[in-house]
């Protein structure tokens, strides 16, 4: 078990965008002990609605049959800024005006949020880290962290590719669209006398759609009916109402907004050149896993960044759970992460 802790971050950073923060704080969890070299370090990351405290949402990296071992590595993993447990985001303080930054807080590049994490290993005086691991949004920083700091050794990177597409774009377009049509979404954000009605809850419905496959829907709910009143209300309708009436009461709409439009940015060509150009100078080892039934980040993706980077391995990941399955398959993760870390 461990417990969040906070670094506050008392130097001027300014974003891609041109917004200057004075200060920023990053949350974080930590588990095992960092050894004398500062070189035992295990990066782990997040996807959109996530936080720090791995343990909880990637249990299966936490058992004995995991190649991370407690007793080994020290694992890290640092709640995104922009988001709302505990690093710097829209409802965070400002310390220029003393209240929340709300619609002025920017849009942060993946390499903002990279530059930004950067100020805790810094501060941890790490020297290397082993390996760095991500799925979906957390898969995008992991990547954009092995291109800009040279302290990451290896990565395993999930349901992700090289660039969002305009496919991935599109549809966070919808799920944004979601939130601005709220009733109470006025001037760019929410009031604290008016939080959001349905705004946030209808773009996460929007997004568990593509979250999951079409085979594990049909399995999960079929046609059952949940009730019939003046119509019948499905079974798959009850599971998407309460799965977004859930992120409503943990999650900012605001902070939603701005991390869609976050992993918007991710390109690892932009200002750099052809991925061709770009990908051949990450040589470090590589593995990148694709799910066969992912519809939101199709494994054509997965291949397509496996072929370009010059020390990648790839697999193709068996299950009929979607894009969710790199938050649920372990037995088979845990294998292909332990035989990928095997290998010098």
């Amino acid at each position: 078990m461990s417990t969040p802790k906070t670094l506050l971050v008392s130097e001027t950073y300014t974003t891609e965008s041109g917004f200057v923060f004075k200060e920023f704080e990053l949350s974080y969890h930590s588990w095992g002990t960092l050894n004398k070299n500062r070189d035992n370090v295990v990066l782990i990351f997040h996807a959109l609605t996530g936080d720090s405290n791995a343990e909880d949402w990637f249990h299966g990296f936490f058992t004995q049959e995991s190649p991370i071992d407690l007793d080994q590595h020290y694992v890290l993993c640092i709640n995104t800024p922009g988001s709302c447990y505990g690093s710097t985001g829209p409802q965070s303080r400002n310390p220029q005006t003393q209240k929340a930054y709300g619609p002025d807080f920017p849009v942060l590049s993946i390499r903002d949020i990279v530059r930004m994490e950067q100020h805790l290993l810094n501060h941890l005086q790490i020297n290397s880290i082993q390996c760095a691991i991500g799925g979906s949004m957390g898969g995008m920083i992991a990547l954009e962290f092995a291109f800009i700091d040279p302290r990451i050794q290896r990565a395993f990177l999930m349901a992700m590719g090289k660039a969002h597409t305009a496919w991935s774009i599109g549809l966070s377009h919808l799920q944004r669209q979601a939130i601005y049509q709220d009733p109470n979404w006025k001037g760019g954000g929410y009031t604290n006398d008016a939080p959001p009605i349905q705004g946030l809850s209808l773009a996460r419905q929007i997004g568990m759609m593509t979250y999951r496959s079409p085979e594990d829907y049909e399995t999960k709910f079929g046609r059952e009916i949940r009730e019939t009143t003046d119509h019948p209300y499905y079974q798959v309708e009850s599971y998407l109402d309460y799965q977004g009436q859930k992120l409503n009461k943990r999650f900012d709409a605001l902070s939603y907004e701005r991390l869609t439009r976050s992993m918007d940015t991710h390109d690892i060509s932009r200002d750099r050149g052809s991925f061709k150009e770009v990908a051949k100078q990450l040589a470090i080892p590589i593995h990148v896993v694709g799910i066969l039934s992912d519809a939101l980040y199709p494994i054509s993706e997965q291949k397509d960044l496996a072929q370009l980077l010059p020390n990648a391995q790839f697999t193709a990941l068996e299950s009929p759970y979607g894009h969710d399955a790199f938050l649920i398959e372990f037995d088979q993760l845990t294998h292909i992460l332990s035989r990928f870390l095997a290998t010098t």
